[in-house]
């Protein structure tokens, strides 16, 4: 069965075509700056040249018809016709309460995605144009999505809950979601496999380390708490985003700055994290480049971001009782060897033995950069979130004709 997995953005849209029985990617691409004259798409087929090519894309039903026709192509495609994609799989970033598991596309689903959509303005939408184009394109091929919520839904009230009256949450439901459940979910999963022992038995701390970045504290298999909360914005440090405040700073400085709401947003959402600090860039590797040649700033935002990431580690360790393995996963988390250690040489106090060869080797792979010894185990194991979807795509259209 072959499974395309879309993942759409406002004025973007990621795709993966898979071969599910053989456990390949057939193709994979993206489209960028969608409603402009010169948007530009990226195919990539396995085994065949690359495709780059600039026009104008206005909208996401013509952004996924150039998909599909580079899919066919006879020079550059990897199919003989759409009618051997089975199912299209998509990533909603809000489930909210709704949704405790992917599921297929119907009118009842669409219409909870939409009323969802201020819970994740920046999201739930473009998520929501994803799923239009494809209907527009095959009208007759089954839909489901997977939510970066779902996986959190275990949480219990003293974790997912905030000090604030409980009218909020009645009314409004104004409680932690958490999000990237589905990376998490894959890497708690791969860790497992690594270490040999049932996940049922295990206390993890996975960092979804990445522009956005995330703990997850999963004990038995199951989502116990997670750094990010109502929205994306709470937790860690991130490329752009700030993370945990103090919330009486938002009225302080819109009052001091004159900033309406959407402006405190932004600065909060695109102006913070390591691009403020460092003033020099959102990029980790930039940041540690920048460090090493002498840049203060750099310096000061890097140690920033590992001072938050090895607390909130701290923090899970508490929760739980105890770790018997953290993980490092996503863009920083599986290439900063920098990051890994300096966060790893601060936990000696959990037991953590660092392997500093181990951790400069192996970039790519699933390996241990702790010593066999190690009390707490820790482990870099690359995400595969795409794979989830297509799996979870695969197993509910399965389920639905058997």
């Amino acid at each position: 069965m072959n499974i395309l997995v879309i993942n759409a953005g406002s004025s973007s849209l990621k795709y993966q075509l898979f071969h599910i029985e053989n456990d390949t990617v057939l193709a994979k691409g993206r489209v960028e700056r969608i409603g402009m004259e010169t948007a530009i798409l990226v195919h990539e087929p396995k085994d065949k040249p690359e495709v780059h090519e600039v026009s104008e894309i206005l909208e996401h039903t013509t952004a996924i018809r150039k998909v599909l026709a580079l899919l066919v192509h006879p020079e550059h495609g990897v199919l003989a016709s759409t009618a051997e994609i089975h199912a299209v799989g998509h990533r909603v970033v809000h489930g909210g309460e709704s949704f405790k598991s992917s599921v297929l596309v119907n009118h009842e689903v669409k219409q909870e995605i939409k009323r969802l959509f201020d819970l994740a303005p920046l999201h739930n939408p473009a998520h929501m144009l994803g799923i239009s184009a494809v209907e527009a394109n095959m009208p007759d091929v089954p839909q489901a999505v997977v939510f970066d919520t779902a996986f959190h839904q275990t949480m219990p009230a003293q974790a997912y809950l905030y000090p604030v009256p409980m009218a909020l949450y009645r009314k409004h439901k104004v409680r932690r979601y958490g999000f990237h459940g589905t990376s998490h979910n894959y890497v708690s999963d791969r860790a497992a496999a690594f270490l040999g022992r049932p996940l049922e038995q295990l206390k993890l701390i996975t960092c979804h380390i990445g522009n956005g970045a995330s703990c997850a504290a999963i004990e038995g298999g199951k989502s116990v708490d997670t750094s990010m909360g109502m929205t994306p914005l709470e937790g860690l440090m991130m490329g752009t985003r700030s993370g945990d405040l103090d919330p009486a700073i938002v009225p302080y400085a819109m009052g001091k700055e004159d900033l309406t709401i959407g402006e405190i947003s932004s600065m909060l959402n695109k102006h913070s994290g390591l691009q403020a600090i460092s003033g020099l860039s959102s990029d980790m590797r930039e940041i540690t480049e920048a460090m090493e040649a002498g840049d203060k700033n750099a310096k000061l935002a890097f140690e920033m971001y590992e001072y938050r990431l090895r607390k909130y580690i701290g923090a899970y360790a508490a929760a739980m009782n105890g770790v018997d393995a953290i993980v490092f996963t996503a863009g920083v988390g599986e290439n900063s060897e920098a990051l890994r250690k300096r966060v790893c040489e601060h936990l000696t106090y959990l037991g953590v033995e660092f392997d500093d060869a181990a951790n400069r080797t192996g970039r790519g792979l699933e390996r241990r950069i702790s010593t066999v010894n190690s009390k707490v185990q820790v482990l870099v194991i690359p995400t595969n979130e795409e794979w989830v979807i297509a799996r979870d795509t695969y197993d509910l259209v399965q389920s639905t004709t058997h």
